[in-house]
């Protein structure tokens, strides 16, 4: 079986090169960004104004290959790849979920972006808490250090 996707747009944020990028939205406050909203597709964008949040789903296009233990960004352990959001995977998607701020000609201005400049996009969908938010979630092994997320940087463990 054969899967392929094509982009819907580009992302665009002041991070060039992986090393010394936030981790995840949570150690990107205040960092802005945009994403270009390829025209075929702008119509999909109605109504998308009314959410503060939005999910971002995006090709790590400099990823390359994956190993199934990894030591991740918030450990110094070696964990199985799929208890860690490492950008070296076997299908390397993206998930970020960012402030949007608003919708200019279909380009999306968001904020806390944690994304690499040049990322292709393969889709947005509405953040909304009801939905996505669990109270209740265990969190396994970050459970104590997820805590630092917000000083916590990029480094080049997955070049």
């Amino acid at each position: 079986m054969k899967i392929e996707f094509a982009p819907i747009g580009i992302i665009h944020s002041p991070f060039m090169e992986p090393e010394g990028m936030p981790i995840q939205p949570a150690g990107a406050a205040g960092v802005k960004g945009t994403v270009e909203v390829f025209e075929d597709f702008h119509r999909g964008l109605k109504d998308l104004d009314g959410f503060s949040h939005i999910i971002l789903l995006y090709h790590f296009h400099r990823s390359h290959g994956f190993n199934l233990h990894v030591v991740p960004f918030m450990d110094s352990e070696m964990r199985g790849l799929f208890a860690t959001r490492a950008p070296k995977r076997p299908n390397p998607i993206g998930l970020s979920v960012v402030q949007l701020d608003k919708i200019e000609d279909g380009v999306l201005h968001i904020q806390a972006v944690d994304i690499l400049d040049g990322t292709p996009l393969l889709d947005i969908k509405p953040y909304v808490p009801e939905f996505d938010a669990q109270v209740k979630a265990l969190t396994g092994w970050l459970g104590k250090a997820k805590k630092t997320v917000s000083s916590r940087k990029s480094d080049d463990r997955f070049k």
